[in-house]
């Protein structure tokens, strides 16, 4: 007898749509089946003609968690990831106190997380001046990549200038390591912003002009060329333009293991969003033209982007309105930087997507499953809908109409910029390791259920 048999659903994956049955035995998928066959389980869920995805993969995720915690924490920012579809989440290192950039830090912040999560979940190490010695340790302890940033950052960490991103493929290369880098160019941004500043142009337009994508270009060829040198494994996180993803494109043609992510907020958001709506669309790189958004969506279908993130980067009302850290805000470029959308990011995505441009749910499929287990070490486990794999499965029901409220997110602050968004196709029962956690926008499961998962030897 098997645990749980799901029937009667489309089975999406990146190859096709099947009419067929998935039964789990032991929280792994134990065999797929035709329709018709006739087998017992213990539970089974009728998916009643509705989309059955592997759960999807959110590869950029900051939940906080320890040290921001009034930010977001990992209770809230899972039980939001596992009722819009993530099964696993992949936390970013770098906005948290202590940054993850050694080894006894990597214990210390699974032992303080691990009770909460309700999805599975990943670590990203830091990348950053001075931990460069602590890299392979943090691989050895599971971390599946390495977090930096080129361009202007938080003043809690340094970016990495050219030279030290060359030294630092270097060391990681040696331990098929993967690098991650966050694209914009440090000089470039830098003296926008003075020149915008003196300008007195202080308004959400002098914001967008202050981060072209000529510096989310350039910065990623530099990253792109290093990467070739080095022979490092590197992904591009949050890329928000075509031409930056062509380039990249380009270089995976080329033979490169040059991965990167986008976001649900670049394949539906624009600047004129930014400038109508102001502090709660502000996110770096910025939003892009509606063309720009268009034109993004051909690099999903293609294959090019192994993740449609959330790059879920919470704050308070107050940092994005009033004041950061007891700093009041006093224009554009004081506000909090970053977009809350984790809860949302996979019915957005399926929204804009498959429903307005016809794209193929197993387009999506590729970009949120399949490729990102691939290019963070955990493929095998996560990822597909094949026999031996966990048994994380995300059922949608592509006709269900959906408007996003305050009310409904789950989040700390009950702040996005996906909030009054309709749509259509909503995910509504969220199964991790074969046993349901999220079910028509509420959580099932206990407080602790989700693992750590580490990238695979």
């Amino acid at each position: 007898m098997y645990d749980l048999l799901v029937k009667n659903g489309k089975v999406v994956t990146s190859q096709s749509i099947d009419n067929v049955n998935i039964a789990v035995k032991d929280g792994v998928i134990s065999a797929i089946l035709a329709q018709d066959e006739t087998v017992s389980a213990k539970k089974i869920i009728d998916a009643d003609g509705k989309y059955v995805f592997a759960g999807a993969i959110d590869t950029h995720a900051h939940l906080n968690d320890p040290g921001y915690e009034w930010r977001e924490d990992y209770k809230h920012g899972t039980m939001a990831a596992a009722i819009g579809g993530y099964t696993t989440i992949i936390d970013m290192p770098l906005q948290n106190e202590p940054a993850l950039s050694n080894a006894d830090i990597f214990d210390k912040k699974y032992q303080k997380v691990s009770p909460n999560a309700y999805t599975d979940y990943c670590f990203w190490g830091g990348l950053i001046n001075g931990n460069f010695d602590d890299l392979k340790g943090l691989d050895e302890k599971g971390c599946v990549a390495f977090k930096s940033f080129i361009g202007p950052v938080s003043p809690d960490y340094s970016s990495l200038n050219y030279g030290q991103v060359y030294e630092a493929m270097q060391i990681i290369k040696e331990f098929d390591g993967r690098a991650g880098f966050h694209c914009e160019d440090f000089a470039m941004i830098k003296h926008q912003e003075a020149r915008i500043k003196k300008e007195n142009r202080l308004d959400w337009q002098g914001f967008l002009d202050s981060r072209p994508v000529i510096s989310e270009l350039v910065a990623t060829m530099v990253i792109i060329e290093l990467a070739k040198e080095t022979g490092c494994k590197t992904h591009i996180c949050h890329v928000s333009s075509p031409v930056v993803a062509q380039k990249i494109k380009e270089a995976q043609l080329e033979g490169y293991d040059i991965t990167a992510e986008t976001c649900s907020h670049y394949l539906s958001l624009t600047d004129k969003d930014v400038i109508e709506k102001g502090a709660l669309l502000k996110c770096a790189p910025p939003l892009r033209s509606k063309e720009d958004v268009d034109k993004m969506w051909q690099y999903v279908a293609d294959g090019t982007f192994s993740g449609i993130a959330s790059d879920h980067s919470p704050c308070s009302y107050d940092e994005k309105f009033n004041e950061i850290l007891g700093k009041k805000i006093e224009n554009v470029f004081d506000v909090w930087g970053g977009i809350s959308g984790i809860q949302s990011g996979f019915q957005v995505a399926f929204y804009e997507g498959c429903v307005k441009r016809n794209i193929s749910p197993c387009a999506l499929a590729n970009a949120m499953s399949v490729k990102p287990a691939k290019t963070f070490g955990i493929y095998g486990r996560k990822g597909d809908i094949k026999i031996g794999f966990d048994a994380d499965l995300l059922i949608v029901d592509k006709d269900k109409e959906w408007t996003i409220t305050e009310d409904s997110l789950k989040y700390v602050n009950k702040i996005s910029a996906f909030v009054g968004m309709k749509g259509k196709g909503l995910p509504v029962c969220t199964i991790i390791r074969g046993n349901v956690v999220a079910e028509n926008g509420e959580i099932v499961a206990e407080k602790g259920y989700g693992q750590l998962i580490k990238k695979l030897k």
